[in-house]
């Protein structure tokens, strides 16, 4: 007796409106049921289905795809889902998937990736995930994902909640680009753990709050790459750490660190090239601090990296400066000083409100004002840079 092996299967345009489980042989290994209108997804889709190794869901009509909805798939290598109105990743939608190699969920509606979509799903060379509005990573979005070669995620991300990696373990690229973030969050990347290249480049950082990368640990390459940050609340790496190389390229830095906020003991490699800092009274506080010290080269430093304030010096190149000229913000300023345009208009109001005697509320009000021109000028010749 002789039996058909059914190796491929191609459904594609044939109006399905749920999937065909039981008119599908067992045998299949190649399965595409793409442009077809099924909606949902639900658990156990293709359960029997031992052989399958690549499965092509593209252009369908799917909003969701519920928990488990792949489970008992042990050969399934290729996933992708493409070109659909699917709007979230539920939680568990996509766990428990041993032996896949490639996760394709470029170009739908992905708005959300709930926590645990991924939960136990190992082994995996590439997760795909560009064009899609996703505009927020919940906490434990890749939680329990180990061993992923690449992770892409789209651009326009404007959240990254706490925990968004945590338990994620053995990665080898992990690309964070073009986001619009109000701040690297507290723990953001606590539990994130042996990386090849963690890279957060060309976005708007916003504000890198204490924490941020506290718990990030064993990373052979860190890169911060041509972003604007507002201010750098701390950087935090200790030995515990672990990174190998930290990349800081091509920042516009609008606010100098307080240098007790800045340990990079646990960094071996620290290199900073092509970034833009104030070079008003705190340059004293940025050459005295850690990040200039941990360049080991203070005449390289100078070298390589910008001043983004005052206006009349915004673009140079720092060892240009005359830097002992340039009073101490302690210092009494004198007229020949390289004093911060905004910082200089700030005293100046500051001074008025004195002898007005001005209420609190409103001597900070007008610091912030002042604060904030700062802000605007170095994020004015951060956007000009980029469209360079």
């Amino acid at each position: 007796m002789q039996y058909k092996v059914y190796v491929w299967v191609l459904c594609n345009t044939g109006g399905l409106e749920q999937i065909p489980l039981r008119q599908l042989p067992a045998t299949v290994e190649n399965l595409a049921l793409t442009k077809n209108n099924f909606p949902i997804i639900k658990p156990d889709s293709f359960a029997g289905l031992r052989a399958l190794k690549k499965l092509s869901l593209d252009g369908n009509n799917i909003t969701r795809i519920k928990q488990f909805a792949f489970r008992g798939l042990p050969r399934l290598k290729e996933l992708s889902i493409q070109y659909t109105p699917l709007q979230m990743v539920a939680q568990f939608a996509f766990a428990g998937l041993q032996n896949l190699s490639t996760i394709l969920l470029s170009h739908n509606q992905i708005q959300r990736i709930e926590g645990n979509a991924f939960a136990g799903t190992s082994n995996i060379k590439l997760i795909l995930l560009t064009n899609n509005p996703l505009i927020r990573i919940d906490s434990s979005a890749f939680s329990s994902l180990t061993n992923v070669g690449h992770l892409i995620l789209p651009s326009g991300i404007r959240s990254i909640e706490q925990d968004a990696f945590f338990g994620m373990d053995t990665v080898g690229l992990l690309k964070l680009a073009y986001m619009d973030l109000k701040e690297v969050a507290p723990f953001t990347f606590r539990g994130l753990s042996n990386v090849l290249l963690l890279t957060l480049q060309e976005s708007d950082l916003g504000v890198i709050c204490a924490d941020a990368f506290t718990g990030l640990t064993q990373v052979e390459t860190l890169q911060i790459l041509n972003n604007k940050i507002d201010s750098i609340e701390e950087l935090n790496f200790t030995s515990t750490a672990a990174i190998k190389h930290l990349k800081f390229f091509g920042n516009h830095v609008l606010e100098t660190p307080d240098p007790n906020s800045i340990i990079v003991d646990g960094v071996e490699h620290l290199q900073l090239v092509s970034n833009h800092f104030p070079c008003g009274c705190h340059i004293h506080t940025l050459l005295d601090g850690p990040l200039a010290e941990g360049a080991h080269n203070l005449t390289d430093f100078l070298q390589k990296n910008y001043c983004i304030s005052p206006l009349e010096v915004n673009g140079r190149v720092m060892s240009e400066l005359d830097i002992d000229s340039i009073g101490r913000c302690s210092d009494q300023l004198t007229k020949g000083n390289l004093g911060s345009s905004a910082a200089s208009l700030a005293l100046g109001i500051n001074s008025m409100l004195l002898i007005a005697v001005a209420s609190c509320a409103e001597w900070r009000h007008v610091r912030l004002l002042a604060n904030r021109l700062a802000q605007l000028l170095g994020h004015v010749a951060w956007r000009r840079r980029r469209k360079r």
